[in-house]
Formats: structure tokens, sequence, C-alpha cells
């Protein structure tokens, strides 16, 4: 699979560590932290993708009436609308160049106290959205709704917040296909999709060749992910040829990895288990 020259991929990664709290009652309300992330991808044109996220909030499906003393006890902001209750996670402007937070490497965006229960919907505020290419030109781009509604996520299942235990969510931000290419710049479409770590997992490993007798890391290379032969999502090996794909739900999954000048590697039923990390690396060969 090849990317075409502006295409841009990238992962937001929300990841949610409850703990228990010192209030009275600690089984009323856990932990929160929000962390962000993206994942790799080629640098020949790019420079920068630039966000400002500045507010992150959830939509609460706990019992309203039964849970308000809860939600009290952790002095949690909630906000009406329509009807539903919404625990506001984060209001402070966050400015963020994707292309430093790759392969594992991620930004806290929340730390605060939630209180316990369901949560179906995230609501991402985004502003300053730019893309910067190698030769200084600067793409400005409008965002339709994410300053003002949010970028709505819904979360399938519902993620449960329960007193003293942890719940992860990792949003996956798709730019490769929320950038979509126009003439004289790109239109911001946003594609983002949540999954929940407690029932997801990890793909990981190196992609390495052979030269002049010394196996290296091989930079750039372009790791698919597919599921019953349709694509799941796609990353790129780093410096070292390390590669890091989460959010992964349980199951068997084929990775193909690509790179100009090498034969196409090709992994069958690569097993992901919940809450786990797997571990597949890739040797290239040379093209003929």
């Amino acid at each position: 699979m090849k990317l075409s020259i502006y295409s841009i991929v990238f992962i937001v990664i929300g990841t949610f560590f409850i703990s228990c709290s010192d209030n009275n009652d600690p089984s009323n309300f856990g932990r929160l932290s929000v962390q962000l992330t993206d994942a790799p991808f080629p640098h020949d044109l790019v420079a920068e993708a630039n966000v400002t996220i500045f507010k992150v909030d959830a939509r609460y499906k706990g019992d309203v009436e039964l849970d308000m003393q809860a939600i009290d006890s952790t002095n949690a902001v909630i906000e009406t609308d329509k009807g539903k209750p919404f625990v506001v996670l984060m209001e402070n402007e966050v400015d963020v160049n994707l292309l430093e937070l790759t392969n594992g490497v991620t930004k806290t965006l929340v730390d605060t106290d939630v209180p316990v229960g369901s949560y179906d919907l995230i609501r991402v505020y985004v502003r300053g959205i730019n893309v910067v290419l190698t030769d200084g030109t600067t793409y400005n781009l409008d965002v339709p709704s994410g300053s003002q509604s949010g970028i709505k996520v819904f979360i399938k299942p519902e993620l449960m917040v329960n007193g003293g235990l942890s719940s992860d969510l990792l949003l996956d931000f798709d730019v490769s296909k929320s950038f979509v290419q126009k003439s004289g710049g790109f239109n911001f479409k946003p594609v983002i999709k949540a999954s929940n770590l407690s029932t997801a997992g990890t793909l990981m490993g190196t992609i390495t060749a052979v030269e002049q007798d010394t196996i290296v890391g091989v930079e750039g290379a372009q790791v698919a992910v597919f599921i019953a032969d349709t694509l799941n999502t796609t990353t790129f090996s780093d410096i070292d040829g390390g590669y890091m794909l989460m959010g992964l739900e349980a199951g068997s999954y084929k990775v193909e990895v690509e790179k100009d000048g090498y034969l196409t590697q090709t992994a069958e039923e690569v097993q992901i288990n919940a809450a786990n990390k797997t571990i597949q690396d890739f040797e290239l060969v040379l093209e003929e």
C-alpha cells in the first residue's frame, strides 16, 4: 500500500488511568489521566503537524440522581448538553506538534478525579490546526465543529470506570483520512476511532535488513495491519527500525511491511491479545 505525497497519519492517544482517591468514600470516584501520542509518518515533505487542544469532556451515563453526591465529592465540573451530563476533563490550551509524539511517546493532557460509572462519548475541542511543509509553506485549516461542539468520538462498548480500578481509552486520530488534499491546501474532516485498552492490545517490533553483512534497522518502512482483508491502521518504523501500534482489538491480523527498494514482507494470523503486547519482527530483502 502506498501513501500519497501529502498523506499524514497520526494517532491521538488518550490513555486513562483511574486510581483510588483520598475522599471519604473512595469507591465513588477514581483518578483520570489522559495522554496524547502520535504515529510516525514520512518526513520528506511535512515538517510539522500542529494542533491546539483546549478542552476535553466525556458524557457520563451513570444514574445522575443517585450519583450527584459522588460527582460533587470529586469537585468535577459538570455541563449539560441536551439533558445529558458531561464531565469536563480539561480546559487548558495544549499546543502540540504531533510529529514529536511517535511510537509510544505521550503527552499528558488530563489528571483529575472523575465519578465512577460508564462513559459512552468523548468530545475533543481543537483549534489552531496547521500543517507546515519542509519548504516552510504553512496551511492553516478550518475546524468545522471541533472548536464549538467538539469532535465527537463514540466509545463502543462503553468505558466503565470502577472505584479503585483502572480504565484505559485510546483515541486514534487518522489524519491521512482527516486531512483531505485540495487545490492549494487541505480540508479538515476529522476521523477519530476510540479503543478500550482493556479489550485491546499492542503490536510492536523491529524492521531490519542486511547491509554489507550487518543487520541494521530500516527507517520509514510502512507497517499496514489488516483484518479480514480490510485495512485497520498503519504506521512507519522509526530511525532504529522500531514500530508500535496500540489500540488493536483482540483477534487475528495480517501485517504487511513495505519500503521502496525492498520486497514486501507479510505475516499472516498475527494474534493480538487484550491488554498485552505482541512482538512481530520483520527482515526486509532488497529487490533484485
